[in-house]
């Protein structure tokens, strides 16, 4: 995982929670906690981090992890703003993050072992977006669709019924925009 990443998750509990816990929380898992944006890290540090975060802070992991989805999105909003400037509207956001920002983030960072999507427009409108990543983190893409959908101030509905989680090969996240 990027440091970048770290450096947000550092950022929304210093900024939930205090200074305090998330040295607390560093020091519990024994943790120097000094990430460099563009290096990589293990998996396992974040998920750890995440764990004692919950633990820290009563919030459910599930919970944690969509809450964290929204507020990278906004951080990495304000970081690179040439991703959102470019789009007019959510959806095109959204089919633009496989083909445009992930090409794009690969030019940025090496190696950053990025999700896959695919797209398809559903028959009523909606969009579903097929989420793949050996990493089973498709609450952290629904947390970064809701993010992208505040930022274009647009409501939605999402819907996870295929999961990764429940033992399918994918994700399916459907998104509907409530007009």
């Amino acid at each position: 995982m990027k440091g970048v990443v770290f450096n947000i998750l550092e950022e929304m509990v210093i900024s939930n929670e205090g200074m305090q816990v998330w040295n607390n929380i560093l020091q519990s898992q024994q943790l120097e906690g000094i990430y460099t944006a563009g290096d990589s890290y293990p998996d396992s540090e974040l998920f750890a981090l995440v764990n004692e975060i919950s633990a820290q802070t009563g919030v459910p992991c599930e919970k944690l992890i969509g809450h964290f989805g929204e507020f990278l999105f906004s951080q990495l909003a304000e970081r690179f703003p040439m991703f959102v400037d470019s789009k007019s509207d959510l959806i095109a956001f959204l089919r633009s993050v496989d083909s445009v920002i992930h090409l794009e983030v690969k030019k940025l960072f090496t190696d950053p072992s990025l999700p896959r999507f695919e797209y398809e427009d559903l028959s009523d409108g909606r969009l579903l977006m097929r989420y793949h990543s050996p990493r089973r983190l498709c609450i952290l893409a629904e947390g970064l669709i809701r993010g992208a959908a505040s930022l274009y101030k647009t409501e939605i509905e999402l819907e996870h019924e295929v999961c990764c989680h429940k033992g399918d090969s994918h994700c399916d996240l459907i998104v509907r925009i409530i007009e």
